[in-house]
């Protein structure tokens, strides 16, 4: 779709401006009506078309299939303009005539900032463009009050807004893979992927899960039950942790290839870092070991639900060291109906050893995360405190602390 200009200039109120403003705002009205008349041909055309296609997926009759795709992508490309020339317009002239109401002004503001990708991130501003006409019309359609448009339409919306989904996220991928993206880019990337899977089960999901048989959500329902409490109320920073945790485990089963898993991994890597720095910069007790119980978890679903279904590692000795954590894991997991206290204490133990093995690499970056983790295992009887005295040439005692596992 061709692009215009969409900068709202004010009016000089000259006389003949005057005179120009209301003929102009006599026109909307006209206007308005034409282009409604114009997007809802277009949606049924579309929906007609869609229909056909989706109807034809069980048949074998593969030029079939392609001859109705291709209808349909036509009919899909078309009605998306109308609703553009709808924004252009009505919307756009009705803001520069302040007679707009506050849903045209902020969807006309939401156009500017989807338009403002297109310079920048050509393949994130096709696929937001898209599914944000889409977004516009389907608010248009449920204030309209017809159940039987609505059911009909929302069935096109999904399956076209999981597309749209999919792309955006394999776009960040793709992008996160780009070994000159600056570690600025990858933090916002980071925060993209995450507030795109947000709106996706916020906006999308519960849509789809009308439609579709839940038992094909089983898998994720306890974990979407517990991502709606975090939908009301002001969250901390160990919160959002937490929520963008689970996040990440609803994704791992609706987005396995738009997501591939070497991204979820660095998303996690990411959480693991935030986490640490969390409890690092705890102003008091309380919150530096609901940080810790975080990380526990979180350390847990990045090592059980992740890495072990991980298939190719690049490094040998890393995968090595994994069979070793694992076995590891599968015994402390047999204590769990005999002593459950137990075992709780052991996989704390084992889950930290494996992080402070982690972060040992780069010592000097993560030396308090690795004198906390110590502490840590001191206390659960994991490590020892040795005292250790020395004598120099001039006969000087001098005591050191060792901490030893």
């Amino acid at each position: 779709m061709a692009e215009r200009g969409l900068r709202v200039l004010e009016q000089e109120k000259t006389f003949f401006g005057k005179i120009t403003g209301t003929i102009t705002k006599l026109l909307i009205p006209t206007k308005v009506g034409i282009n409604g008349l114009l997007i809802q041909a277009k949606r049924n055309n579309m929906l007609k078309a869609f229909e056909n296609w989706t109807n034809e997926q069980n048949h074998d009759e593969t030029n079939k299939k392609e001859m109705l795709l291709k209808k349909y992508e036509e009919m899909f490309a078309l009605y998306l303009e109308s609703i553009d020339k709808y924004i252009m317009d009505s919307i756009y002239k009705k803001v520069k005539n302040d007679t707009a109401t506050p849903f045209e002004k902020n969807a006309l503001s939401k156009y500017y900032m989807v338009v403002h990708l297109k310079e920048t991130q050509y393949m994130e501003y096709k696929y937001r463009k898209q599914k944000y006409l889409l977004e516009l019309d389907y608010e248009t359609i449920q204030t309209q009050n017809k159940e039987k448009l609505l059911k009909r339409y929302q069935v096109f919306y999904v399956n076209k807004m999981e597309m749209l989904y999919k792309g955006i996220l394999k776009n960040y991928s793709i992008q996160l893979a780009d070994h000159l993206v600056t570690k600025q880019r990858k933090n916002e990337i980071y925060e993209n992927i995450f507030q795109t899977l947000e709106e996706y089960i916020v906006s999308i999901l519960p849509l789809k899960m009308e439609i579709e048989p839940k038992e094909s959500y089983k898998e994720i329902l306890s974990q979407y039950d517990k991502f709606s409490a975090f939908l009301a109320g002001k969250l901390d920073q160990r919160d959002m942790i937490e929520k963008k945790l689970l996040l990440l485990g609803i994704s791992r089963t609706l987005f396995t290839h738009s997501l591939p898993l070497i991204v979820a991994e660095q998303c996690y890597i990411k959480l693991l870092k935030d986490t640490r720095n969390l409890i690092i910069e705890a102003k008091n007790e309380k919150k530096q070991n609901s940080a810790y119980e975080m990380l526990i978890n979180l350390i847990e679903d990045y090592n059980i639900r992740l890495l072990s279904t991980k298939i190719y590692w690049d490094k040998p000795k890393q995968r090595e060291e994994y069979k070793k954590f694992w076995e590891n894991y599968k015994k402390i997991t047999k204590m769990k109906d005999q002593d459950q206290a137990e075992y709780l204490k052991q996989k704390e133990i084992l889950f930290i050893r494996n992080d402070l093995k982690a972060v040992s690499v780069k010592a000097e970056k993560y030396e308090k995360i690795i004198k906390f983790y110590k502490q840590k295992l001191v206390e659960m009887g994991a490590m020892k405190n040795l005292k250790n005295t020395c004598k120099t040439s001039q006969q000087k005692t001098i005591k050191k602390k060792i901490v030893v596992a």
